[in-house]
C-alpha cells in the first residue's frame, strides 16, 4: 500500500491518467449494464373499407327426426288459414295470414315520414347551396359599406357641435371652475373622452374614404368594425357632456340657460344609438353569414342522417309486416294445423308442423348467444366425422322455452341444410356458424388498434414517424419522435378479427395495431468452463408488445 502511495506521489501525470480510464470504463459498464437496446416502434394500419360478419357458434347434432315447428313471429288474429293438414307444400308457400292493418298503417307513416325527410333535405340543399350563400354575404358586405356610409353622414357633424358645445361660455373652464370641483372633473372627463373619439374618427374617416362598393370584403368588414369602435367613442363623449351641463344646470340652479344644450345633446344620443346598432347588426348578420358555411355542412350531414333513419325505419316496418304471414321455410308436408280462424296467437305460438325431406341439425346455443340468432339467419355446418365438408343452411327454428341442467340454461337451434349430401347421418356430430349480423362497405379496423379508458374508445396516432433503417437485426415498425396521439372513435359490430369504426376515423387513416417497446440488456457472471467466472450478456426481457 505505501509502495503504491508513494508511485502515485512521484509519477503525478500517469496515475491521473491511469485514475481517468478507470472512471472512464467504469461508466462505460455502467451504461452497458443498465442499456436499453433500440427504440420504441410501432406497427401501423390503415383504416379500411369492408364487409364486416358477426356470427356465434355452437356444436349439435344430426337430427333424425326432420319435423319443424312453423311458429308466429308476431301477435294477431287469425284471418286466414292457406293449408290443411296432410297437405303438401312449397318453400315460401302461405300457411297462415294473420290481421295486419296495424303493421300496413305503420308502412304508410314510415313512407311519408321518408317522404319529408327527403323534402327538408332538399329544401335545406337549396337554401343553402353555395352560389345562395355567397350571394347573401356579398349582399350583407353591400349593406355593411351602406350602413358606414350613413353614419359618416351624421358622425362629423356631431363632433363639431360637440367641439362647439365645449366651447361656449356657459361651458367654459371657467363657469365649470366657479362651480367647484365635481364641475371641473366634469369638463375634464367630457373634454378628454372628445379627444379620444376625435382621434378615432379622423383615422375612421381617412381609412373610409379609401373603399367603395367594390373594395375588398375584408376591408369593408375592418371598416365596419373600426365605425363600430368610434361610433361608441362618440356616444361615450356625448353622453358625459351630457352629464356636465346636467351638472352645472342643477348646480346653478339655470335650467332655461342650459336646456338647449340637454336638447341638442339628446339629439345626438339618439342619433349614436342608432347608428350603433344598425353597425352591431351588420357586424353579426356578417359573422352569421360567414359561420353558415361549415354549420351548413354538418346540417345536410344531420339531415341526411335523418333520411337514412327513416328508410330504415320504413324497411323495418316492411320486414315486420312480412311476419304477420305464415309461410313454409323449405318443401315439406303439413302434419298438423294447431291453430284456427279467429283464435288470437303472440309471438312464438306454434301454428302448423312441417315434415321435410331435408336434413336438420340441431344445434345446442347459451343464453347470451341465442339472444342474437333470429329465424332465417344463415348459417356455416362442418362435421368432425368428414372434415372436407362445409354445408350451408338456415335458421328455421328457435326453442322459445330453455333447458335447465346444473343451472346452466340452453336453447336448441334447428337449421336446415341447402344441399343434401348422403355421406351426413343422423346423429353425426356438427358444428355449426351462425351469422348473427353483416354489414358491408362500412369502415374497420384491427381489433388490437381499439383501447378503451373510462368505458371510452379511442385508438392511437402518430404526428410523425421516421421509416427505421434496414439494418439487418429484423426490426420491424415506425420510429416516432413524439408520443402517440389518442384520438376518440364511436364503434359498432365486431368479430374475433376485426372492429367497425362508426366514428372518428376516416377512410385511410393510419393507426397503431401493436406497440414494441425496447430490450433491457443486463451483463451478469456465470461460470466457466475453466472454473473460473466468466462476463455473459443477457436478455433480461424479451421485446414486450403492448396493445
Amino acid at each position: 500500500m505505501n509502495k503504491i502511495k508513494s508511485y502515485i506521489k512521484t509519477h503525478k501525470k500517469t496515475s491521473i491518467f491511469i485514475l481517468i480510464i478507470v472512471i472512464a470504463l467504469s461508466y462505460w459498464g455502467y451504461k452497458k449494464i443498465t442499456s436499453t437496446s433500440g427504440d420504441t416502434r410501432y406497427v401501423t394500419a390503415k383504416v379500411e373499407k369492408g364487409t364486416i360478419i358477426s356470427s356465434v357458434s355452437g356444436t349439435g347434432q344430426v337430427s333424425a327426426y326432420n319435423q319443424i315447428d312453423i311458429k308466429s313471429k308476431t301477435s294477431g288474429d287469425v284471418t286466414y288459414l292457406a293449408v290443411k293438414s296432410g297437405q303438401e307444400i312449397r318453400t315460401g308457400a302461405l300457411i297462415a295470414q294473420l290481421d295486419a292493418k296495424d303493421a300496413q298503417k305503420t308502412i304508410r307513416d314510415a313512407e311519408i315520414s321518408l317522404e319529408n325527410a327527403k323534402l327538408s333535405l332538399e329544401k335545406l340543399k337549396l337554401q343553402n347551396s353555395e352560389e345562395n350563400m355567397n350571394a347573401d354575404l356579398e349582399k350583407a358586405y353591400d349593406d355593411g359599406f351602406t350602413t358606414v356610409s350613413n353614419a359618416f353622414l351624421d358622425l362629423p357633424l356631431i363632433m363639431n357641435g360637440l367641439e362647439d358645445l365645449l366651447a361656449q361660455s356657459q361651458l367654459s373652464e371657467n363657469t365649470a371652475r366657479s362651480s367647484g370641483e365635481t364641475a371641473l372633473d366634469y369638463r375634464e372627463q367630457a373634454e378628454v373622452l372628445y379627444y379620444k373619439a376625435n382621434d378615432a374618427f379622423f383615422e375612421n374617416r381617412i381609412n373610409f374614404r379609401k373603399l367603395d362598393r367594390n373594395s375588398i370584403n375584408s376591408d369593408i368588414e375592418s371598416n365596419i368594425d373600426e365605425t363600430y369602435v368610434t361610433s361608441k367613442l362618440i356616444n361615450d363623449a356625448v353622453k358625459t357632456t351630457r352629464n356636465f351641463v346636467d351638472y352645472l344646470a342643477e348646480d346653478l340652479d339655470n335650467t332655461s340657460a342650459y336646456s338647449s344644450f340637454q336638447d341638442t345633446l339628446s339629439g345626438y344620443t339618439s342619433t349614436m344609438n342608432g347608428h350603433i346598432s344598425s353597425l352591431l347588426s351588420i357586424k353579426t348578420s356578417i359573422k352569421n353569414y360567414k359561420d353558415a358555411f361549415p354549420t351548413t355542412d354538418l346540417d345536410i350531414q344531420s339531415s341526411e342522417l335523418s333520411v337514412q333513419q327513416k328508410i330504415n325505419a320504413l324497411q323495418d316496418a316492411k320486414e315486420k309486416l312480412a311476419d304477420y304471414s305464415v309461410r313454409a321455410p323449405f318443401d315439406g308436408t303439413i302434419a298438423t294445423i294447431d291453430v284456427k280462424k279467429n283464435d288470437s296467437v303472440s309471438s312464438g305460438t306454434l301454428v302448423a308442423t312441417l315434415i321435410t325431406q331435408k336434413q336438420i341439425a340441431e344445434i345446442s346455443m347459451n343464453e347470451v348467444d341465442v339472444a342474437k340468432i333470429k329465424t332465417g339467419a344463415r348459417a356455416t355446418l362442418t362435421f368432425d366425422a368428414i372434415e372436407e365438408l362445409t354445408i350451408t343452411g338456415e335458421v328455421v327454428e328457435i326453442d322459445s322455452v330453455g333447458a335447465v341442467e346444473q343451472g346452466v340454461v340452453t336453447y336448441n337451434v334447428k337449421i336446415s341444410f341447402d344441399t343434401q349430401d348422403e355421406r351426413v347421418k343422423p346423429a353425426m356430430s356438427v358444428s355449426a356458424s351462425i351469422i348473427t349480423e353483416m354489414k358491408q362497405d362500412v369502415l374497420t379496423v384491427p381489433n388490437s388498434a381499439i383501447k378503451s379508458q373510462n368505458n371510452k374508445s379511442y385508438v392511437e396516432v402518430l404526428d410523425y414517424h421516421i421509416e427505421p433503417s434496414n439494418n439487418g437485426n429484423g426490426n420491424i415498425g415506425l420510429i416516432s419522435k413524439t408520443p402517440p396521439k389518442r384520438i376518440a372513435v364511436e364503434t359498432g359490430i365486431s368479430n374475433d378479427f376485426q372492429t367497425e369504426i362508426i366514428s372518428g376515423l376516416e377512410e385511410g387513416d393510419e393507426i397503431i395495431t401493436r406497440t414494441i417497446l425496447p430490450t433491457t440488456t443486463k451483463t451478469t457472471t456465470a461460470p466457466s468452463i475453466f472454473g473460473s467466472p466468466a462476463t455473459t450478456n443477457k436478455n433480461m426481457n424479451r421485446p414486450m408488445n403492448s396493445k
